[in-house]
């Protein structure tokens, strides 16, 4: 591995590479943090583009971390999606552990005793349900309930802080849950020290927020612009490629149709044995994207323990990304949903309501139960979107 890191950070050292909030804390050697006790929120992607890990990195630089505090994954990445995360000690560093999947998912005020400041230092995908953003916001009220500051130490969205896209949740129809605390729409373009300033502006009692920002990083970069190795921050989004199309063929997630879990190719897969994977794909809307037939056995594995399908041959499409920027996701999402209900009577919900709990709303699957068009769908978001990109405005740093 070693080897082959070193060959990547060679060719990076070569074109223009984002430094990321953590790498610019080492470059000032510690500081904001040096001098305090932190307690430290971070995954298996907390890592520079060489590869060390924050918890090296940041001790390393003269900075006193005390705990660490694990999101969905676990710290070093190895659960599947759901596992409960147990507190405990990481091996690696003989660093405590606290688990904030599982039991808990916010830090309680005696996790953060003793802590100056709490270090957020997680890579996001962008898109609302991917839990890390709201690990993110019950870190930022914990921080504001107990007086500690919140360091956000930033990274890139990886596609990109220009789109936006979908719906807003609806807390007063379906109750906030780790899916749905991120204010604005599903695909909201920020990153995540910006979604914490955006969030922080809104509360009666704001915390003390520090955002330690990128350098090198424009609104319009997707993930291979960056110059960064990508470095998977949970087990099935392998590729930032699976990351563009991630936030719409999750929406299967709430289908019998299996999103790919179980294969080589989690979110870039997906099928069923039942599916004709010619007729949707010539049914589906896909700019940026060749979708091409393939068949596929989804396997149980660490990443999936109980994939659907697991076992049984499925006929299915691949998303092969051939224009990032013209990618579409949440849009590509809709229209798979909407081809597969009416072109497959063998699609099921795999329970009442899983749709309305990855979206935050109901309103999308009343829609598509009505048959409604997906532009006609989306539509409806183009005023909660253009008020959002308003709103939002104040909260950017790049």
């Amino acid at each position: 591995m070693g080897i082959a890191i070193a060959g990547v950070v060679a060719l990076l050292a070569a074109s223009s590479l984002v430094e990321v909030g953590l790498e610019r804390v080492e470059k000032d050697g510690g500081a904001p943090l040096k001098g305090k006790h932190v307690g430290l929120v971070a995954h298996a992607a907390s890592v520079t583009a060489d590869g060390r890990h924050a918890i090296d990195v940041l001790r390393h630089a003269g900075v006193d971390v005390r705990r660490v505090f694990a999101p969905e994954h676990g710290l070093r990445g190895r659960a599947a999606a759901g596992d409960a995360i147990a507190d405990g000690a990481d091996a690696a560093s003989g660093v405590p552990v606290v688990s904030l999947y599982g039991a808990k998912t916010k830090p309680e005020a005696e996790d953060l005793r003793g802590l100056d400041a709490l270090v957020v230092d997680l890579q996001d995908a962008g898109v609302r349900f991917y839990t890390y953003s709201s690990t993110l916001l019950l870190c930022l009220e914990a921080a504001a309930e107990t007086g500690v500051e919140l360091v956000v130490l930033d990274r890139p969205n990886p596609i990109g802080g220009e789109l936006m896209e979908g719906p807003p949740a609806d807390p007063t129809r379906v109750p906030p849950s780790l899916v749905s605390r991120a204010p604005g729409p599903l695909i909201h373009g920020l990153t995540f020290g910006e979604l914490a300033r955006f969030a922080n502006a809104r509360r009666a009692k704001p915390a003390r927020v520090t955002v330690v920002a990128m350098a090198g990083w424009r609104r319009s970069m997707v993930w291979t612009d960056t110059g960064r190795p990508w470095v998977p921050p949970s087990p099935n989004l392998r590729t930032p490629e699976a990351a563009l199309v991630y936030p719409g063929v999750c929406l299967l997630e709430a289908t019998n149709v299996t999103e790919g879990r179980g294969t080589d190719a989690p979110f870039e897969l997906f099928g069923a044995p039942w599916m004709k994977a010619e007729a949707i794909a010539g049914a589906v809307r896909a700019p940026g994207l060749v979708l091409e037939p393939q068949r596929f056995t989804p396997m149980a594995s660490e990443a999936a323990h109980d994939p659907k399908w697991a076992g049984k041959e499925c006929a299915g499409l691949r998303a092969r990304v051939t224009d990032a920027r013209a990618v579409r996701p949440y849009a590509f999402g809709l229209d798979l949903l909407h081809a597969l209900r009416r072109l497959q009577p063998e699609v099921r919900w795999t329970r009442e309501g899983a749709l309305d709990w990855l979206l935050g709303t109901p309103v999308v699957r009343e829609a598509l139960e009505r048959g409604e068009d997906p532009g006609a769908i989306q539509a409806r978001d183009k005023e909660s979107l253009a008020a959002f990109a308003d709103e939002r405005r104040a909260s950017l740093l790049y």
